[in-house]
């Protein structure tokens, strides 16, 4: 397994863990929709939250979070929407994003609220 793959399981582990100690409940790991992937699903207060984990060793060329393209923000909106009418669910949807670096030196987890809208 290419190191990128190992970094990328570490930072969903790491998130899991995170989000745990959050109180948040975690419904669904890796859930495919189509060609889509939805990182981590999790329910707090009433709340279903699509979270996109985001992992690099360095934030040298920029921080994880600015490596989330616009098409793959429609990929999870699209994703979340079949995993909500799958499971007939009537809930608040929010999306997240879990930015992470991780190295031998430093572990930073950043959680961003309602980073992106359905809407946009």
């Amino acid at each position: 397994m290419a190191t990128h793959n190992d970094l990328g399981h570490l930072g969903e582990a790491l998130a899991t863990e995170y989000l745990i100690k959050q109180d948040y409940t975690i419904l669904d790991k890796n859930w495919r929709y189509l060609k889509a992937e939805i990182d981590i699903i999790a329910l707090k207060n009433n709340v279903l939250t699509i979270i996109e984990v985001k992992t690099r060793s360095t934030d040298f060329f920029g921080n994880p979070e600015e490596f989330i393209t616009k098409s793959k923000i429609k990929l999870l909106i699209n994703a979340a929407d079949a995993y909500v009418q799958k499971r007939n669910l009537d809930l608040e949807v929010r999306f997240d994003i879990i930015a992470i670096v991780k190295n031998k030196h430093e572990t930073k987890i950043e959680h961003i609220k309602e980073a992106f809208l359905a809407f946009e």
